[in-house]
């Protein structure tokens, strides 16, 4: 930490001091450069068209620095620091999008689940263009994001750009955004976890979940899906824990970075919750970070069938550095590495069953004639009473937990896998 503040420091004090402070430095290059930089610095506040004041130059200038490295990295004025903060804990104002930047615009990595953006239709790689009118291009991140939060229930006009589509304008009202992390239900006999975003909730209501599966269906349970798909990421220390909450032992996931001291290693617990029963992890292309440690996880310990589409790439890590007052830098150390020594950078966790979302709908196929209907067809005497006619309608879903994996596509795949294992498993044992 102390290493990080005196390089903010000399940086600054640059500015007000004489070059001799840096004689006893070596690099000649480094001199010129940071020479450079107090020129600039120095010219801009004498002769730019309108007064700036120093700290916002020197703000920019720090930003400007953190976001050319990568995507991630970036500064925290006070302000966004507390946002941030707020975040982690499962409460804060605004649209309810995760997002980062891509060509200059801003693209959404994520809609969080029942928010004023994931209403509004907002979807997983929409680019951002317009904010209120005025063009993203020019802005960083921290800033766009900052426009787009807002008062409470004051509007926001955003252009979007989705693929193979003219750009269209959504309206959204802003709005306190409280995450409930984790939501469950059972279906028939499989237990459905849906973890939205990794804040400090969500470990703890796995928990709740996989307890209140077992007191309802005991041994009736057939197995479990954990739903990732749209869920940006979060915190490390909860991604580890819900994966160390389905393995017995073993590497959960790596960090390392340029420093020795950045390099850590995760390891499981003994215990599983779900007892061994069989887990269907389900992702796209929404799904990063904290998500991705998870699935690779579960999938480099052959503990879960991973299912949808590839995630969306995003292995790196970022520590917070606080700043005092003055806010916090968001800076890129290490990187993921999952059990299996792959990297999850820009390439992503791919699914072992690849599933596209998609619409089901039913084709009338009309009355079909079978053996039973034709002339003279012998009977069966071990028959039991037909319960439905020939040509009798098809009976409809049923309401409730059961329309819900119906409408998902995705999701009924993965319902399907449980029960066939379920079915093969009880067919060996009988």
């Amino acid at each position: 930490m102390q290493r990080f503040r005196w390089a903010a420091a000399v940086g600054i004090l640059f500015v007000f001091c004489p070059f001799d402070i840096f004689s006893q430095e070596n690099d000649s290059a480094t001199y010129r450069q940071l020479n450079l930089f107090g020129e600039v610095f120095e010219r801009v506040r004498v002769d730019y068209v309108e007064k700036v004041s120093d700290a916002k130059l020197i703000e920019s200038a720090i930003n400007g620095m953190l976001t050319s490295l990568d995507p991630h990295s970036s500064f925290l004025n006070e302000k966004n620091f507390r946002d941030m903060q707020a975040q982690t804990k499962g409460e804060f104002g605004g649209l309810g999008i995760e997002v980062t930047m891509e060509s200059g615009l801003v693209m959404v990595v994520s809609p969080i689940d029942d928010t004023p953006a994931f209403r509004a239709g907002i979807k997983t790689g929409d680019l951002i263009s317009q904010l209120d009118g005025e063009p993203v291009l020019g802005l960083t991140l921290a800033e766009a994001v900052d426009r787009m939060r807002g008062r409470v229930g004051t509007d926001i006009k955003l252009t979007i750009r989705r693929e193979n589509q003219e750009p269209f304008d959504v309206t959204i009202t802003r709005a306190i955004i409280r995450i409930q992390s984790v939501r469950s239900r059972i279906e028939k006999d499989i237990g459905y976890v849906r973890i939205t975003t990794f804040n400090e909730q969500a470990n703890n209501g796995l928990k709740k979940a996989m307890k209140e599966f077992k007191e309802e269906l005991g041994g009736k349970l057939k197995g479990i899906v954990l739903d990732l798909r749209n869920n940006p990421g979060g915190l490390l220390d909860q991604a580890v824990a819900v994966a160390d909450s389905f393995l017995k032992r073993g590497e959960v996931v790596s960090t390392r970075g340029r420093r020795k001291d950045d390099d850590h290693r995760y390891n499981a617990h003994p215990g599983d919750l779900a007892d061994g029963l069989p887990i269907v992890v389900l992702i796209n292309g929404g799904s990063a970070s904290a998500s991705e440690i998870v699935a690779g996880a579960l999938q480099d310990h052959n503990r879960a069938i991973i299912m949808g589409t590839r995630s969306f790439g995003k292995g790196s890590v970022q520590t917070i550095i606080p700043m005092g007052s003055l806010g916090a830098v968001r800076l890129t150390t290490a990187l993921y590495y999952t059990p299996s020594g792959v990297s999850i950078q820009a390439k992503g966790i791919e699914p072992g069953i690849m599933v596209e979302q998609a619409r089901v709908e039913l084709i009338d196929g009309g009355i079909r004639r079978r053996e039973e209907n034709l002339r003279g067809a012998l009977e069966n005497s071990n028959a039991k009473p037909a319960d439905a006619k020939m040509g009798a309608p098809a009976e409809p879903p049923s309401e409730g937990a059961e329309e819900s994996s119906l409408e998902d596509y995705q999701l009924a795949r993965a319902l399907d896998l449980l029960h066939g294992i379920a079915l093969y498993e009880d067919q060996q044992t009988n």
